[in-house]
């Protein structure tokens, strides 16, 4: 039987040829299964103030659970009716990485949600965030709005910098 090192030219090319694709096709189900997209690339919009601000087209800046919430029959919300999307810009002059939080109201059932609390962890921002927007109260515990009601359809945003990103999660909402 030939081995591969004494093989003809023809069947060693058929050999790598195989080697090749299967190398090609095991590389695309790796990108596949862990969600990597070659098609978007970023692009860099200038904001209010000629802020630069990284974005990128259909973007998902935050991945969130796309599980309907569980509501009891009569329930005006949840906390799965806000969504936060969160994700890097332009770095401060100094270098520290700095990172816009967008929270939104997406209740279906036309209802505005306040007393909105999110997991924070020990959020601090290099950056100057309005309490009026975002303030952390304790450990774990930041409040949006003030704890005013965010109107049905609308959003919020800041922008903090820290030398890495905050996870932040809905913790309580009052309906």
């Amino acid at each position: 039987m030939a081995t591969v090192a004494t093989a003809s030219p023809s069947l060693r090319r058929l050999f790598t040829f195989f080697a090749a694709t299967f190398s090609v096709l095991l590389l695309l189900m790796i990108a596949f299964h862990t969600g990597l997209d070659f098609g978007e690339s970023a692009h860099v919009l200038y904001g209010n103030g000629g802020d630069r601000t990284q974005s990128a087209p259909h973007r998902k800046l935050f991945l969130r659970s796309e599980v309907e919430p569980d509501r009891i029959w009569g329930d005006k919300c949840s906390k799965s009716d806000i969504v936060i999307n969160q994700g890097p810009t332009a770095p401060l002059p100094s270098g520290i990485p700095t990172y816009t939080v967008e929270i939104m109201n997406v209740c279906v059932n036309g209802c505005d949600i306040s007393g909105i609390h999110l997991s924070c962890g020990w959020f601090s921002s290099a950056r100057l965030v309005n309490p009026r927007i975002f303030k952390r109260l304790r450990y774990n515990d930041c409040v949006v709005n003030d704890g005013k009601p965010l109107a049905n359809g609308r959003a919020l945003s800041f922008q903090y910098a820290n030398t890495f990103r905050y996870p932040l999660s809905v913790s309580s909402v009052v309906c």
